[in-house]
């Protein structure tokens, strides 16, 4: 039976392996002019290293002020937020900054990349924020490509790319940098089914080898592709759990009918 903030599946996230996430009593208010918006109300959950967490909600449920908190590209208005043992809250704008250029990669609905500029230098741009030198920014941008699969595309521009392979190298540039962490905000929303099939078995390969994942989607069946699911509503954590009957991404697009058929 599944708890409320803290569910079996974080305790034992926070006994058994080591936490790299840390959410305690989080509170978010925003202020649009005379009404106060409580958007956040005492959250707290722990994330562990390589967990692969789905955060689920409708609309204004918090699930994307608690995903910019976790991005650091927001703070809490009370709580305190611990990334890998770091209280977040104390730092300042360039040691904010440092993180998202280092700790954290970023994969969001719409791809963002840049039209004129081709796979492999839209992928190199972290890099550059990164203060990685040029050889060493192509030598892991092109080991990126290769990861996702686009070894054959990274001199395409965006425009001679599918949907699905926008996505990858929108992956390839969060992985670039060799994050711990990797936050996508519904990076299927804009695929088809199979295609967003073959994104979440990217994500479930790099969750094998280590890398934490805290994915938001509004998608039940994409939810399932995680280790853990957590459900936002009106501010709040109302179901924490683990997911039951996991499928593997990879078996699912053996399924799947291709445009042929």
């Amino acid at each position: 039976m599944a708890t409320t903030a803290q569910s079996a599946a974080s305790l034992a996230a926070k006994q058994n392996h080591e936490t790299v996430i840390e959410i305690q009593d989080v509170h978010k208010y925003y202020e649009l002019g005379e009404t106060r918006v409580h958007a956040l109300r005492g959250v707290s959950v722990s994330i562990a290293r390589a967990e692969f967490v789905a955060i689920m909600g409708s609309s204004g449920s918090g699930k994307s002020t608690f995903m910019n908190i976790l991005g650091c590209l927001d703070k809490p208005s009370a709580g305190r937020y611990l990334l890998e043992g770091v209280e977040v809250s104390k730092l300042t704008k360039k040691e904010l900054a440092t993180i998202r250029n280092h700790k954290i990669g970023f994969v969001f609905q719409g791809f963002n990349l840049l039209s004129r500029t081709t796979a492999l230098e839209n992928v190199e741009l972290p890099t550059l924020y990164a203060r990685i030198n040029k050889s060493e920014g192509e030598k892991r941008s092109r080991e990126a490509l290769a990861l996702v699969g686009l070894a054959d595309r990274m001199e395409h521009f965006p425009s001679q790319l599918s949907g699905g392979q926008q996505q990858r190298v929108a992956i390839a540039r969060a992985l670039v940098n060799r994050p711990s962490i990797l936050l996508a905000d519904e990076p299927t929303g804009n695929l088809d089914s199979r295609t967003s099939v073959e994104i979440m078995d990217i994500f479930q390969k790099l969750n094998d080898e280590g890398l934490t994942i805290v994915l938001v989607t509004h998608e039940p069946d994409i939810a399932n592709f995680a280790k853990r699911s957590i459900q936002f509503r009106d501010g709040k954590i109302r179901r924490d759990e683990a997911v039951q009957n996991r499928p593997r991404a990879a078996e699912v697009i053996k399924t799947l009918p291709t445009l042929e058929d």
